[in-house]
């Protein structure tokens, strides 16, 4: 069993962090089903930690060891340490980042989602979950935008996160390699979604919570408005991205 002072577990701790996860090219996937998402999505499993319960009681835990995943045993206190999670699941994963590059996700027709400046890591991995839902082949994050492998942002996803391409861009770079696409930018004073026609080639562009769309506004050649009745003033944009890649995935069908 690992001690709590062990420098391997320097290294996983510093996952929870922005420049930990960009320095080691890793990320941390918690928790049985996430684990299981991952495995069943083809994702190669680097390395696990848990508690020796969750080991032997997880069947995929013990399948990846038995597999010859190297597998190291901490206790509750240690992994309570290395979780993001207040309640920790008892089991931690290792996996490397896998980005593509902008122009390679925007090369073959189909739906695609942006996320411009997107800041909330919630709001991106719910996103994320409803591309692939609604038939998105891939998704764009904002250089800016909430980053993708940010514990929040995995979880929120719920597996989606390592079926789909990610790539994370600048508006410039996404321009440059949206030449020939509709990109269809959420915007209050657009025109009326559930009106639209919608192309083989449809990048959806959400805005930032707050600010909108941004420097992504040059990036977009339509805007559309989810219409809304009452006094409501805006939609969360997890619920206002998901409409919109069920209209575009409807009306592309």
């Amino acid at each position: 069993m690992l001690g709590a002072h062990n420098p391997r577990l320097d290294r996983i701790r510093a996952l929870r962090t922005k420049k930990g996860r960009r320095e080691q090219g890793r990320f941390a996937i918690e928790g049985p089903t996430l684990l299981h998402e991952a495995v069943r999505s083809g994702v190669h499993i680097e390395e696990l930690y848990g508690t020796p319960e969750a080991l032997e009681s997880i069947q995929g835990a013990r399948a990846l060891e038995s597999g010859g995943v190297p597998t190291y045993r901490v206790d509750e206190r240690t992994m309570g340490r290395l979780s993001d999670l207040e309640t920790p699941p008892g089991l931690l994963a290792i996996a490397a980042i896998a980005l593509h590059p902008v122009a390679e996700i925007l090369t073959a027709p189909g739906l695609v989602l942006a996320l411009a400046g997107l800041s909330d890591p919630g709001n991106a991995g719910t996103l994320v979950r409803a591309a692939e839902a609604f038939g998105a082949s891939g998704v764009i994050f904002g250089s800016h935008a909430a980053e993708p492998y940010a514990p929040k942002v995995v979880r929120g996803a719920a597996g989606s996160l390592f079926r789909l391409r990610v790539a994370v861009a600048s508006a410039q770079e996404t321009a440059a390699a949206a030449r020939g696409w509709q990109v269809t930018g959420l915007d209050a004073a657009g025109e009326p979604i559930e009106v639209l026609e919608w192309s083989s080639r449809a990048l959806v562009v959400v805005g930032q919570e707050r600010h909108g769309l941004g420097e992504w506004g040059a990036v977009c050649t339509r805007r559309a408005a989810i219409a809304m009745a009452g006094r409501i003033e805006s939609l969360n944009a997890a619920l206002a991205g998901g409409i919109a890649l069920y209209e575009a995935a409807k009306r592309r069908s």
